[in-house]
């Protein structure tokens, strides 16, 4: 790794809050960077015992053309879902304190950049989405077509059977197109990708209702958004409800984080240079 390159990261590393330097430090140190996969799927998990195995044996070793490596964030788990993860095979960044959803993903965007991925996606691991569909997501960005690419449950399969949560993907569907100006038919789905650059560039404040932010800020700052259909499972006998709280407090902090989030960027340009197509040889 050039020499620049190295000052950056430790420059980046120090600038982590305590928590995440220590289990980032530890991460780098097992998996150094500069030597991973072009595509990252990043998960974080937060007492996924049950699951995360599966999820992470699901995750195809090439997607789309490009050869994977799965890094799992693990958000203060009290359960055995870092052993667990790492027996399956991924490598995990174990933080000792739960902090939320968001706060696990912006660390695991960092590290999948340090490792030298192009294409980062992600996954939830509490099994609700399929594996098999990355390729799916993926394939707008190789082709150069996205940016941003997100999974649609309502464009796809949607096999859950909580009609308030169908609902609320209705509405903010609706709230996020009218923000970002371009038509948004699940600002929600967990099952995603995005140009490794998207994560570094964009402001991610969200500890936990990540989502909106994520998305809204990518189309602010001028990236090109996609959806493609998507499934949704249902979350199994496995699932002990929501992290998120439930229906109506989590519709009103997700639209509080979309609407704080369209307030604090709309300045930002609208337009950038493209990168090249990405290369998969």
């Amino acid at each position: 790794m050039a020499p620049s390159r190295q000052f950056a990261l430790h420059t980046e590393l120090a600038a982590l809050e305590p928590l995440e330097r220590q289990a980032a430090a530890g991460f780098l140190s097992a998996h150094p960077p500069g030597t991973g996969a072009p595509l990252a799927v990043v998960i974080p998990a937060y007492n996924e015992e049950p699951t995360v195995a599966d999820v992470v044996a699901e995750i195809p070793r090439e997607a789309a053309g490009l050869p994977s490596e799965v890094i799992v964030v693990v958000d203060g788990a009290k359960d055995q879902t870092a052993p667990r993860a790492a027996a399956a095979g991924a490598l995990v960044c174990d933080v000792p304190v739960n902090r939320g959803q968001g706060a696990a993903l912006r660390l695991g965007y960092w590290l999948a950049r340090a490792r030298g991925a192009r294409v980062i996606a992600t996954i939830d691991a509490d099994g609700q989405y399929e594996p098999r569909e990355l390729s799916r997501v993926i394939e707008p960005i190789l082709a150069g077509r996205a940016d941003f690419v997100s999974g649609s449950r309502r464009l796809g399969q949607e096999l859950t059977t909580d009609r308030v949560r169908h609902l609320g993907v209705l509405v903010f569907g609706a709230l996020t197109s009218l923000l970002v100006r371009h038509r948004i038919t699940d600002p929600a789905c967990g099952l995603r990708a995005m140009r490794a650059e998207v994560t570094a560039a964009v402001t991610l404040e969200q500890r936990q209702y990540q989502a909106s932010e994520l998305m809204i800020s990518a189309a602010l700052h001028g990236y090109r958004l996609a959806e493609v259909p998507t499934t949704m499972r249902d979350r199994g006998t496995h699932a002990t409800g929501t992290k998120k709280g439930g229906n109506l407090g989590y519709g009103v902090r997700f639209a509080r984080a979309a609407l704080h989030t369209w307030k604090r960027d709309r300045t930002a340009a609208r337009t950038r240079l493209r990168p090249e197509k990405i290369q998969t040889s």
